[in-house]
């Protein structure tokens, strides 16, 4: 009997959940404290979604070597839930709950979760830094490192989270906001698929092709993001629904409307998949689940 796509995705979603917590820091020492923050937020669950897509693109071009992929499927999320860390504070959107738990400035202090955040992103670097063993591979690591370090930065998320925050209470183009949605989001799935594929071997007009469609799932990623803030509850959501419109924050419904956005989701979808289709990688898998991304209830 075929097993089905949610089914398959619940089962690796599972397997990517122990890989990630298998690299968090023990709870010990005079700084057992921000330890606990980091993995309190760390531990809150979530789809994993990063790491995931990390590691199916790397099978995807014949990827077999744990020890090398591993690392970089625990950071990448390391980096992903330090910014959600940050984004939850009062100084940014000031929310109290993440993934239905209480988040980690309400449970912690502001300083601390401050901390926790910025621990976080110190740890992906030295998380990822393990995968280094002085044979011929490191030279995919390095390379690997080199786009870990890049998407999450200035030029990427930080980036796109800067020109938000400036643009709060403010009409902006959709230019603009095109900008603050491919930094802030689609950098950091461009990240896990292209890391991916570069630990995997894949030809770098490959690795260009799968940034290109990343980039596309994660604007259609965001645009549904954007929708379920407006159409879902908090109950579904498990964070406050109606936090964009709270905060004064620009999205793709406000600037278009939620009909026009519902069609351009799915457009950026339909040609994400058209450019996966010409890869020479397979992996049907992954397919379904870009698709079933841009398309998510919650």
């Amino acid at each position: 009997m075929k097993e089905k796509t949610g089914d398959i995705l619940s089962r690796k979603t599972a397997k990517t959940e122990e890989i990630v917590c298998r690299f968090l820091p023990k709870e010990e020492g005079w700084q057992k404290t921000v330890l606990e923050a980091m993995n309190y937020t760390m531990r809150a669950g979530g789809k994993r979604l990063r790491p995931l897509l990390m590691d199916e693109t790397y099978q995807m071009y014949g990827g077999e070597d744990r020890d090398l992929i591993e690392p970089f499927m625990a950071a990448v999320e390391m980096i992903h839930t330090y910014s959600l860390i940050h984004d939850d504070l009062p100084a940014l959107d000031n929310d109290d709950y993440r993934r239905g738990r209480k988040t980690a400035h309400v449970v912690f202090g502001e300083a601390m979760a401050i901390l926790a955040g910025d621990a976080l992103l110190n740890y992906a670097f030295e998380t990822a830094a393990g995968a280094f063993n002085g044979t011929e591979r490191d030279i995919r690591t390095a390379r690997a490192m080199q786009i870990l370090t890049a998407k999450p930065g200035i030029y990427g998320m930080i980036g796109g989270q800067t020109v938000d925050v400036e643009s709060e209470g403010q009409a902006i183009s959709m230019d603009k906001l095109l900008f603050i949605h491919e930094k802030k989001t689609a950098a950091l799935i461009e990240c896990a698929m292209m890391i991916g594929a570069v630990l995997a071997g894949a030809p770098e007009e490959e690795v260009a092709g799968i940034e290109a469609i990343a980039r596309k799932v994660g604007l259609a990623f965001q645009i549904q993001d954007d929708i379920l803030d407006r159409t879902s509850t908090t109950k579904e959501l498990g964070k406050p629904a109606g936090s964009d419109e709270k905060n004064e924050k620009n999205t793709y419904v406000s600037l278009t409307g939620l009909d026009q956005a519902r069609e351009d989701q799915a457009r950026l979808t339909r040609e994400a998949i058209g450019l996966f289709d010409q890869l020479s990688g397979e992996n049907p898998f992954l397919k379904d689940l870009l698709m079933a991304l841009t398309d998510r209830r919650y």
